[in-house]
């Protein structure tokens, strides 16, 4: 351990330090959570791009040093071949509270969608004239800007993740100024509403009483249009969620 400087921290006044630790003098609880590679690799991208930001949090217990916050980015950083890593030193009877600071989880569609239609917005306001094509630095993909049109303008509680793999396969970015592409975006978030919609009238015309079954009946309308093992639908966007729509419509009980 190589202490920089030892603070307060402002809430419960505790003397903490803040030290760089080479990551082979690390070691994990027995009840940590296990790793989820995807999170990793999403850490590994955004650590290669902006840098390590965010400090981990370490334990000191019985001559160890314990990661106790952190250690999907401690597994990025391993990943990438860096040997040291920034980390706040907190009294060892913080050592069980792992759960309440082991808070760091791979962000699910909906959230991904919001924070894409954040950022949109902000850049909207910022460059209006940025092609949306340039936005790919910031979202890595398209269907996640239509989600979050219909979360954040049409309703709160759209379920962004019954749409996104049908969406992955005919959303694309668009080649316009964003002060143009914001109203073609729009009306691709009302047709996913809209689509929504007869879901949910399917859902009642069946009668069923548990939620996750839309999810279900978006996915045997997306195999009955489209084939069972689609991959990819060439069809433009409006045209694929009319033919979605009619395939949903025409869904019995024994399909699902």
């Amino acid at each position: 351990m190589k202490e920089i400087v030892t603070f307060i921290e402002p809430v419960r006044n505790r003397e903490l330090k803040l030290a760089y630790f080479n990551v082979a003098e690390l070691d994990v609880p027995p009840f940590q959570r296990d790793v989820s590679p995807s999170l990793v690799k999403s850490l590994e991208k955004a650590i290669e791009k902006l840098g390590f930001l965010v400090p981990i949090v370490v334990v000191p217990v019985e001559g160890k040093f314990y990661v106790i916050d952190g250690r999907h980015r401690l597994e990025a950083v391993k990943s990438l071949g860096i040997s040291e890593i920034l980390a706040v030193v907190v009294d060892p009877s913080y050592y069980h509270y792992i759960l309440e600071l082991n808070t760091e989880k791979p962000p699910n569609v909906k959230d991904k969608s919001k924070q894409a239609y954040r950022l949109y917005v902000d850049l909207l306001k910022e460059n209006p004239t940025m092609v949306e094509e340039d936005i790919t630095t910031y979202v890595e993909e398209p269907y996640y800007i239509t989600l979050g049109f219909a979360i954040e303008e049409i309703d709160p509680k759209f379920p962004a993740g019954f749409y996104d793999e049908f969406l992955s396969k005919i959303d694309n970015f668009l080649y316009r100024p964003l002060e143009e592409a914001v109203e073609e975006r729009r009306r691709r978030a009302k047709a996913v509403y809209e689509l929504n919609q007869v879901v949910n009238e399917k859902f009642e015309e069946l009668a069923l009483d548990n939620a996750l079954l839309k999810g279900e009946i978006v996915r045997k309308g997306v195999q009955k249009a489209f084939g069972v093992r689609v991959r990819v639908i060439d069809e433009e966007f409006y045209r694929a969620i009319e033919r979605l729509k009619e395939a949903v419509r025409s869904l019995e009980a024994q399909d699902l």
